[in-house]
C-alpha cells in the first residue's frame, strides 16, 4: 500500500516555522523526517556525515521552496555536534524541535566484540543523543519549551540478535528518555522514544531484506503491509507538535502490532 495514495495527512499550524533540528538525515528514516518537517513550513536543520547525500537533500528541498540547512557533522565528535547546533542557532534559532534520529543497526557477532569496537558503537548510536540534548536545552528553556524524540527499536523488545551492541544502545534510550523527560518537565521540554519497526528504506533493502525474512515479518505483525519510513516521520511530526502537549517520558511505537 501506497502512502501517498493511500493516506490524507494532517497538518500542523503549529510546527510552521519552528526551528527543528534532525540527526541522521541525509538518508533512511531520517531524510524522511527532514522532508516532513519541510512540508510544514518549519526551519529544519539536518546532521550527517554523509556529504554528498546530505548536500543533494538540501538543494532539493530548497529548490521545493523549504528552508533547510544542512550541518556536515560526524556525531561521535562532539565539539563538531556542538558547533553545528551553534551554527543551527544562528542561522534558524535555537531548536524548538529535536530529532535524535542518527543511528546505524550494523550486523555483527557477540564473540568478535572488542572494547573499542563497542565504543565505537555507542558513540554512533547512543552518545550523541544525550549531547544533543545538552546542547539544544538551553535555547529550549529560554523559549519556554520543546520536544526531544529520541529514535528507539523494536529489536531488543522482540529479543532481536545479531548485533548486540546496537540493541543495548537502543535500550538505553528509553532510559535516557525517561530520565531526560524528568529533569527537562518543569521546562514544559517534552521527552519521548519513538519506536520503529523493521521500516523499509533503502539501506535495510539493499543490505537485508530478503523474500524470506520479509515473509516473517510481515506474519509477526498485525498490519498486513510493510513499515515505510513515512510512517515513521509522521510520528515524529506528532510528537513535535502542540497536540502532543502532554505527552511525555513514553514510547510510541511504529511497528504494526509485530510487539
Amino acid at each position: 500500500m501506497a502512502a501517498s495514495s493511500a493516506h490524507s495527512f494532517a497538518n500542523y499550524p503549529s510546527l510552521q516555522d519552528a526551528s527543528v533540528i534532525v540527526t541522521g538525515g541525509a538518508s533512511g528514516i531520517g531524510m524522511e523526517i527532514v522532508r516532513a518537517f519541510a512540508g510544514q513550513g518549519s526551519r529544519v536543520a539536518f546532521l550527517d556525515f554523509d556529504v554528498d547525500g546530505g548536500r543533494l537533500l538540501a538543494a532539493e528541498l530548497q529548490d521545493g521552496g523549504g528552508r533547510v540547512q544542512f550541518e556536515p557533522c560526524d556525531l561521535r565528535d562532539i565539539d563538531a555536534l556542538r558547533r553545528a547546533v551553534a551554527a543551527v542557532a544562528e542561522a534558524h534559532g535555537p531548536a524548538r524541535v529535536l530529532v535524535n534520529n542518527a543511528a546505524r543497526d550494523d550486523r555483527h557477532s557477540w564473540e568478535d566484540v572488542t572494547p573499542e569496537f563497542y565504543d565505537e558503537r555507542i558513540a554512533t548510536n547512543l552518545r550523541h543523543m544525550f549531547f544533543a540534548i545538552q546542547a539544544v536545552a538551553p535555547g529550549m528553556i529560554a523559549a519556554g519549551g520543546g520536544s526531544i524524540i529520541n529514535l528507539g527499536s523494536d529489536s531488543w523488545w522482540r529479543a532481536g540478535g545479531g548485533f548486540p551492541v546496537y540493541t543495548t544502545a537502543k535500550a538505553a534510550v528509553h532510559g535516557l528518555t525517561r530520565g531526560m523527560a524528568r529533569d527537562l518537565g518543569p521546562h514544559r521540554i517534552r521527552v519521548n522514544t519513538l519506536v520503529p519497526g523493521w521500516t523499509m528504506t533503502e539501506r535495510q533493502k539493499r543490505l537485508w531484506v530478503t523474500p524470506s525474512g520479509l515473509a516473517a515479518q510481515l506474519a509477526a505483525q498485525c498490519l498486513p503491509d510493510p513499515i515505510e519510513a513515512v510512517y515513521v516521520a509522521r510520528m515524529a511530526l506528532f510528537l513535535a507538535s502542540d497536540d502532543a502537549a502532554m505527552c511525555t517520558a513514553n514510547n510510541y511505537m511504529v511497528e504494526a502490532g509485530s510487539i
